[in-house]
């Protein structure tokens, strides 16, 4: 398997934590990416992390940070000075908040040793449609939506951003290059949504511009996770080879 396709793969470990680590050793060989997110981070803390940095993983943490400018700094350097490799933050709590989540995670990251995590930015969650958008009070598509807030994150310091797959290609023209997109919601084509409103698949997601595609019960529920794993990142790599 290509070991380029492999970098773009993320685990999305939703799982009590020692079936999320077995069947992350399983699969390791075509992810090299593990995305520890709130119900792991809660009932673990950070062993959660340190479980998949001891499996070898690139750990994503995915905590979607949303608060006061000085609360999220101490929040990510907290985060940084665990060895994670991502981080993120709500894009919505605006330029300060951001620009103190990577003020912070550098922080954190360097008193370690570490390299700094890169710090993403969440535009639209997947979950979300027009609709609800409209019903939160925003006149705007999700595509409008997530193009405002990552110009407003990327302005304020961040990395890279999180979008659906729908939005991929717009951001990354409007971006650039050297903006990393990272994207959620990826299903196999004919795979069911369940609550994703906005969904892609990964050659899709790749042809348009995603650095790191998130996925994960196209997989843990799969009745072959491993080889749902090996089909994912084979059509990664041949999106990748155009």
């Amino acid at each position: 398997m290509s070991a380029a396709a492999r970098e773009r793969l993320a685990f999305a470990a939703d799982l009590p934590l020692a079936d999320a680590t077995a069947l992350y050793r399983r699969v390791s060989g075509h992810l090299a990416w593990a995305k520890v997110g709130l119900s792991l981070f809660v009932e673990h803390g950070p062993a959660a992390v340190e479980a998949f940095l001891q499996l070898g993983a690139k750990v994503f943490l995915d905590l979607k940070l949303h608060d006061i400018p000085n609360t999220v700094e101490l929040a990510a350097a907290k985060a940084g000075a665990l060895g994670v490799s991502l981080l993120t933050v709500h894009a919505q709590g605006g330029p300060a908040m951001v620009a103190a989540a990577c003020r912070g995670a550098r922080e954190g990251a360097a008193k370690r040793g570490y390299p700094a995590p890169q710090v993403l930015a969440v535009t639209v969650l997947t979950s979300l449609s027009e609709g609800d958008l409209s019903a939160l009070g925003v006149p705007a598509t999700p595509a409008e939506q997530a193009q405002r807030l990552a110009a407003l994150a990327v302005s304020a310091g961040a990395d890279g951003v999180v979008c659906s797959a729908a939005e991929v290609a717009r951001l990354r023209a409007s971006l650039g290059p050297g903006v990393f997109i990272c994207t959620p919601g990826i299903r196999p084509a004919g795979a069911a949504h369940q609550d994703q409103a906005r969904v892609g698949t990964p050659g899709h997601a790749v042809r348009d511009g995603a650095n790191l595609l998130v996925v994960g019960r196209p997989i843990y529920e799969a009745p072959d996770p491993v080889g749902a794993a090996a089909g994912l990142a084979a059509e990664v790599a041949a999106a990748a080879a155009g």
